[in-house]
């Protein structure tokens, strides 16, 4: 719908500028011929309005358009009449093939309509000779460079509507997959957890192992509804269900008894009133807090950890520290998404991101977040 009213948009300019060219042609022609000391004849006029009305197809028909107007134009040349207003719309139809048309069939049909309209400088009432080159060539080739950069402009400027498009859509692809990631690593981790000591449990004490199946159950179905939210992102075209909690801190404590229930014990410290934060800033630091607990559950071996929560006027800072292998234990998410991902979302925020090793033994992970910025 939208096409169809541009194309009727342009034509009706196209009409319009025609119409336009041929009350300019006919009101300008004779004193061009005067100012000239030159008279008109009975083909004048005909001429004038011919090469004007061919434009009202110019940019539907480019190519058909400059060919009438040239044949036009060297006609009315070779007959010895004033140069005047029929030169305009020479000009507007060389312009309109090199703006529309692409560059090498534009330039074969410009160059065929200045060896056609250099006739007049030969041939005719009023031959110029070689001196007539140069001024004759001007209304093709300025016309022709004029056209040629507005279309190159407009292809640049599609292009880079192209890749900004295809960018966007890389870094939701990218976002969904970090959120995906974040939400089925912690799950997944928390239930192979819970599983190994189900299985050890289950021969000597079944009722402890029930309790490990139980926090199973619970954990894959957190970790599903949560998935569920996150992917109707990329699902717009269902019904979004709004009474689902966007993940942030306020499920601190559910994380917790998460974490608790695999055997990792977590302590959670705020300093700080706690506030609403910006969706953007709460989203992060609760990604922050699980993926770094969810390294703790896959490296950190029997452990306890700490997450600290500050609040300050302009910013948030999460920390996550552990008691696990420190020094000596295998890179902690070097591989997928894992510390990388976890700083791509600080850094897009604005936000600084440290991660590593400590002296005393065990892991630490401290993220600011600025507010003012995710405002």
């Amino acid at each position: 719908m939208d096409r169809n009213r541009s194309g009727w948009g342009d034509r009706l300019f196209d009409a319009l500028v025609a119409l336009a060219l041929v009350a300019f042609g006919l009101l300008g022609t004779g004193p061009a011929g005067l100012n000239q000391g030159m008279g008109t004849g009975r083909a004048t006029y005909p001429l004038v309005v011919v090469a004007a009305l061919a434009l009202a197809g110019c940019r539907r028909w480019p190519l058909a358009a400059l060919a009438v107007v040239t044949v036009a134009t060297t006609a009315y040349l070779v007959l010895g009449y004033p140069y005047g207003p029929i030169l305009i719309s020479f000009f507007v139809a060389v312009y309109t093939v090199a703006a529309y048309r692409p560059l090498r069939p534009a330039a074969v049909a410009c160059g065929l309509a200045l060896a056609v309209l250099l006739v007049h400088v030969f041939v005719g009432v009023r031959s110029l000779g070689l001196l007539g080159l140069m001024p004759a060539a001007a209304w093709v080739v300025v016309p022709f460079a004029v056209g040629t950069t507005v279309r190159l402009g407009r292809e640049s400027t599609a292009r880079n509507r192209v890749d900004e498009a295809r960018r966007l859509a890389d870094a939701e692809r990218l976002r969904v997959a970090r959120e995906v990631h974040d939400v089925v690593g912690h799950g997944l981790a928390a239930i192979h957890m819970q599983a190994e000591i189900a299985l050890h449990l289950l021969g000597k004490r079944p009722e402890q192992a029930e309790a490990a199946l139980t926090a199973i159950s619970r954990t894959s179905k957190e970790a599903l509804d949560e998935l569920r939210v996150t992917l109707t992102v990329v699902r717009r075209d269902e019904a979004v269900d709004e009474r689902a909690p966007t993940p942030g801190l306020a499920q601190l404590p559910q994380l917790r008894e998460r974490l608790a229930g695999a055997g990792v014990p977590v302590t959670v410290e705020v300093d700080g009133e706690p506030r609403a934060l910006p969706v953007a800033v709460d989203l992060a630091a609760y990604r922050v807090v699980q993926e770094a607990l969810t390294n703790v559950l896959r490296h950190a071996g029997p452990a306890t950890a700490t997450v600290r929560l500050r609040y300050a006027p302009t910013e948030v800072t999460v920390e996550v520290t552990d008691t696990g292998r420190g020094a000596g234990a295998p890179p902690r998410g070097t591989a997928g998404y894992g510390l990388a991902g976890m700083r791509e979302r600080v850094t897009a925020l604005g936000g600084s991101f440290t991660a590593g090793p400590v002296s005393a033994g065990g892991f630490r992970v401290y993220a600011t977040l600025p507010l003012e910025e995710a405002e």
